[in-house]
């Protein structure tokens, strides 16, 4: 069985956000990626490339433009509706998962150290 709405992969997740502010091509996806993590998260190229393949095929992202960079092509990739949507649902899970461990006193049920 196959869950409708299965959670989103931290790359996933930081890729779709980096979509937020519009059209990226994957360097910039990558960079905008870094940014919002304090560079804690570097997705590697292939991870990238890998990605955007199965979030395209989720309906989630979407080609765009593509233009010729130093002889190169350079695809843009857009956030879609559906792709907005996932994000939302994932940043929801999150903030509740969070919520079970950050409202809980801290000294209560801890071994000393």
């Amino acid at each position: 069985m196959t869950r409708p709405n299965p959670p989103l992969t931290e790359p996933q997740y930081f890729i779709l956000a980096a979509l937020l502010d519009g059209p990226l091509h994957g360097y910039g996806i990558i960079k905008a990626a870094e940014q919002a993590t304090g560079g804690r998260l570097r997705i590697a190229v292939g991870t990238l490339y890998g990605a955007l393949e199965r979030l395209e095929r989720a309906g989630l992202v979407a080609p765009g433009a593509e233009e010729i960079v130093d002889g190169r092509a350079r695809r843009y990739y857009l956030l879609t509706e559906e792709g907005t949507a996932a994000l939302d649902r994932e940043a929801l899970r999150m903030r509740h998962a969070a919520a079970v461990v950050l409202g809980r006193t801290r000294d209560t049920g801890v071994a000393p150290a």
